[in-house]
């Protein structure tokens, strides 16, 4: 009832064209089977799509804590989620969620997980209390040994990273580093959006197929 009467006093705005509705409309970003990839060191890492136009606009509305953008991306997310998959989210500063009143990748997670018949698990939290943001290329891709992993939920099991977007790839890395350390087996990752690399926009045209 409470979300109702907000919903009228402030109906939701789409993050990318800021039409009344709904956090992020069909048009803007549509829900799809398919998923552009990325190749990183040790892992692949499926997305929604580019990090350009209205997904950048939705990833930064819920940095600034729009849960209704989350839950519409996450949403989305579920499309290329497999049934039974072990999702764990990558971790926010307990600061940032502070600011923000959510977790938006958990939440993210969460809600594609319930969308797909799929598992979270809240395994990984940051270790240090600096983050990425603000920082140089250079200086995210040096950044090592930021998270820990809590051993019993992902020993022995097959995990799939969740985040928001990925750039340098860096945070992933760690964070699949940390997990085979702790006896998981990290079989990719899924954000929303990705910031594709010369490499990635060299090869041959991949294959979207549901992960």
């Amino acid at each position: 009832m409470f979300r109702e009467i907000l919903d009228l006093l402030f109906p939701p705005q789409c993050a990318a064209c800021r039409r009344i509705g709904s956090g992020l409309c069909g048009e803007c970003v549509p829900i799809r089977s398919s998923a552009v990839t990325r190749t990183l060191d040790t892992l692949d890492v499926y997305s929604l799509g580019e990090y350009y136009g209205a997904f950048r606009a939705a990833i930064l509305a819920i940095k600034d804590g729009r849960r209704d953008v989350a839950e519409a991306l996450g949403d989305r997310l579920a499309s290329i989620v497999k049934k039974g998959t072990v999702l764990v989210p990558v971790p926010t500063l307990r600061s940032r969620v502070w600011t923000r009143g959510v977790d938006a990748v958990e939440l993210l997670a969460r809600r594609a997980a319930r969308a797909s018949n799929a598992e979270v698990q809240t395994a990984l939290m940051c270790r240090s209390g600096i983050g990425q943001r603000g920082k140089t290329r250079a200086s995210r891709l040096e950044s090592r040994g930021r998270f820990s992993c809590d051993q019993s939920m992902v020993r022995d099991r097959h995990i799939t990273l969740v985040d928001d977007v990925c750039t340098t790839g860096a945070t992933l890395e760690d964070c699949a580093g940390v997990i085979r350390e702790a006896g998981g087996v990290v079989t990719g990752a899924l954000t929303i959006a990705v910031v594709l690399d010369k490499r990635d926009l060299a090869r041959p045209a991949l294959s979207r197929s549901r992960h």
